[in-house]
């Protein structure tokens, strides 16, 4: 008997016990989020927004009704002169006076050099984020390419305060994302940052120099 058919022939014969019981995922995610206090919807808020300033991103609160204006505000402060959205938010912004407004109506191929040359910023919506992590959900489709959040030099997205959660998992239960998950579905966590070169961290190497988020309310702005 080879040694192989020895150590076939012990694990046969050896004693069946009981088959283990999987790991309790949701009760575990569920503890350690009652021991950061993430449970709190105001403590979450506080968590997303310091976690996203440590990845150099930047959060401005907003209303849910000027957000526009606070946009337009950044926009003439940041010298952005041209502003690239989709069809999602088209009618809002077209009342905004922000200018340089630009729609994402062509395939990429046929505007691909105007693109990546002449867009100073883009405004995209997001799913939601995560508050362990300072992390934006974003989930692109037609209306809103991935492009959109990963070519123009500064990323403007919209955050729903309402739609902070705490973790990651709890994010995936909220929103069932088992039965409806896009072809591509994005975690950003600050712009586009990278290590490569000399082990020094870059940012904007590949993607936006700046994220900056307007987490959406229903108060009024602080």
């Amino acid at each position: 008997m080879s040694a192989r058919d020895h150590i076939l022939q012990r694990l046969r014969q050896a004693a069946q016990g009981p088959l283990p019981l999987p790991p309790d995922v949701w009760g575990q995610q569920a503890a350690r989020t009652d021991a950061a206090g993430a449970g709190d919807r105001g403590e979450r808020i506080r968590l997303f927004c310091e976690k996203m300033a440590f990845w150099h991103g930047e959060v401005v609160r907003a209303s849910r009704s000027n957000w526009p204006a606070k946009l337009r505000a950044l926009c003439l402060a940041k010298g952005v002169r041209s502003l690239l959205h989709g069809e999602r938010h088209a009618a809002v912004l077209a009342g905004s006076g922000i200018a340089g407004l630009r729609a994402y109506d062509r395939p990429v191929e046929e505007w691909k050099a105007e693109l990546f040359r002449d867009v100073d910023a883009s405004l995209t919506s997001t799913r939601g984020g995560i508050a362990e992590t300072g992390t934006l959900i974003i989930w692109p489709d037609a209306s809103e390419p991935r492009l959109l959040s990963l070519v123009p030099p500064i990323h403007f997205a919209l955050l729903d305060a309402d739609q902070i959660h705490a973790n990651l998992l709890e994010a995936i239960g909220a929103q069932q994302w088992s039965g409806n998950l896009p072809t591509n579905a994005l975690l950003v966590s600050g712009p586009s940052k990278t290590a490569d070169i000399q082990v020094t961290l870059a940012y904007g190497a590949h993607g936006p120099k700046e994220l900056v988020v307007l987490l959406l309310d229903g108060e009024d702005a602080r």
